[in-house]
């Protein structure tokens, strides 16, 4: 039995009913589906604000490369006004010797791109049945969930390169900014690419009008390949595989020079991987996010999962093989803490996405669910309560989303700050992922709630009084 909460008049009464049946969106639903899948205002500063966007962020990564590699890890800057063309003059030389997009780096990284495509169209995988997707007349989409696969198949790979000497992992960490302008090049031309792509096919969807928002935020839905679903193989496949084999890469990096791993180096290792390994064995829990159904494919998803997420997350990584081990040792019950802070987090971070996922699963009749490792305990939620709306959807109210509203965010951001704090005070720089993320969760959360309050009215405010807290349950 599936203990649930239903509403009257706005009160609260709890019923039992059995085997959740299918929600279908009702004609309420439809018409505020209608609503929200139409162009009503701009975000994010408006076409000029994209537009800064667009040109500040791959400025801003060569700058926070050049002074972690070159300048010991500070905020380098001008030393007066006459030093203001010199000091870009210095900036343009290390771009041009150090971070040049050469044949080499094209090689490496167009490379993984074609492997990472070839896996996903051949690897088997488990059929995933995502949530109805309005702009396609309530139709759902099968995802081919196989990056699991794919991912152990990569890591295989590229163990057998560096074993063999065909390819050493040292070598992605030793040409960290040449890589990183290809992935620059490649953010910029598939975003423009896709835009021009999906308008001739006739296949946009929730236009501005202007050109430069449009490419920024997107045209397309959802875009396929074949059986591969173009954005979700792109959120997976591209930036965490990258992120983790910088993370290895500096790891081989230590070895061959100190012939040891620091343990805050092994800490990056192991943190990237339960994110990558976790992205493969949850993978059939994306489909019922809003990134899948919602979200269009456009330059602020796919820079950032080309360019923007593998090159400025782990920038502790490129610290530390940039640097002695002298200058970011702790003592060992640190370690102890900053692991125990690490595995709690990842914990939260992963039961609190699959009970969302499989309470979503639930509601279309889907009871069986995928059996990958590591399954967590409470990672699915028995007879879970929640809000029946008004427009057809259920509102969780079970589990960790009884306490807070994005519990995930929390948990996510925790791992990201632990990311920073593994080097401790040694630079400002390894930080930003923490400092950009929760900017980017505010924002998120921002448009989210005010997505659901349009589209479930006096329901949202019931859920509200329920779940009082947005992030952290008592304070915020």
């Amino acid at each position: 039995m599936v203990q649930s909460y239903g509403s009257t008049n706005g009160e609260l009464r709890q019923r039992s009913v059995g085997p959740q049946p299918e929600v279908t969106t009702t004609d309420e639903g439809r018409k505020t589906d209608q609503l929200l899948d139409q162009h009503q205002t701009y975000e994010f500063g408006g076409p000029w604000g994209v537009t800064a966007m667009m040109i500040g962020f791959p400025i801003l990564m060569y700058y926070l490369w050049i002074c972690l590699w070159f300048y010991d890890g500070a905020l380098v800057t001008p030393t007066s006004i006459d030093d203001i063309v010199p000091f870009l003059q210095r900036m343009w030389v290390h771009v041009r010797d150090d971070a040049s997009p050469n044949a080499y780096a094209w090689k490496v990284y167009t490379g993984l791109i074609v492997y990472q495509l070839f896996l996903a169209w051949v690897m088997p995988g488990y059929q995933q049945e995502g949530l109805p997707v309005p702009s396609l007349g309530y139709k759902t989409l099968t995802y081919n969930c196989n990056a699991l696969w794919s991912i152990y198949a990569t890591m295989l790979t590229a163990a057998a390169l560096h074993y063999y000497n065909i390819f050493r992992l040292t070598e992605i960490i030793d040409n960290y900014g040449h890589i990183m302008s290809v992935a620059i090049i490649y953010g910029f031309a598939v975003s423009f690419g896709m835009y021009y792509i999906t308008v001739a096919t006739g296949n946009e969807i929730r236009m501005s009008g202007n050109f430069i928002y449009d490419v920024f935020m997107g045209a397309c839905l959802n875009p396929r390949i074949g059986p591969i679903d173009l954005k979700m193989w792109a959120e997976v496949r591209i930036p965490w595989v990258i992120v983790f084999f910088l993370a290895v890469s500096g790891g081989c990096h230590q070895y061959e020079h100190y012939g040891y791993v620091t343990p805050n180096m092994a800490f990056m290792i192991l943190a990237t991987w339960l994110y990558l390994n976790a992205c493969g064995k949850g993978e059939e829990c994306i489909p019922q996010t809003w990134d899948m159904y919602h979200e269009k494919w456009g330059f602020m998803v796919i820079f950032w999962n080309f360019a923007g997420v593998p090159f400025t997350y782990v920038y502790s990584v490129v610290y530390m093989a940039s640097h002695d081990p002298s200058k970011y040792q702790f003592s060992t019950p640190t370690y102890v803490l900053l692991y125990t802070v690490l595995l709690t987090a990842y914990y939260i971070w992963d039961t609190s996405m699959s009970q969302k996922s499989r309470f979503k699963m639930q509601t279309q009749g889907i009871n069986t669910f995928r059996n990958t490792f590591p399954q967590l305990p409470w990672g699915t939620l028995k007879n879970p309560e929640f809000i029946q709306t008004a427009h057809g959807n259920r509102l969780l109210i079970s589990g960790w989303w009884r306490y807070s509203r994005k519990p995930n965010y929390v948990a996510d951001w925790v791992m990201s700050f632990s990311w920073g704090v593994i080097i401790g005070g040694a630079s400002v720089i390894p930080y930003f992922y923490s400092v950009f993320f929760i900017t980017v969760l505010i924002h998120r959360c921002g448009r989210d709630f005010e997505r659901c309050s349009i589209k479930y009215g006096k329901d949202w405010e019931q859920y509200c009084s329920i779940v009082k807290y947005k992030f952290i349950p008592g304070v915020y």
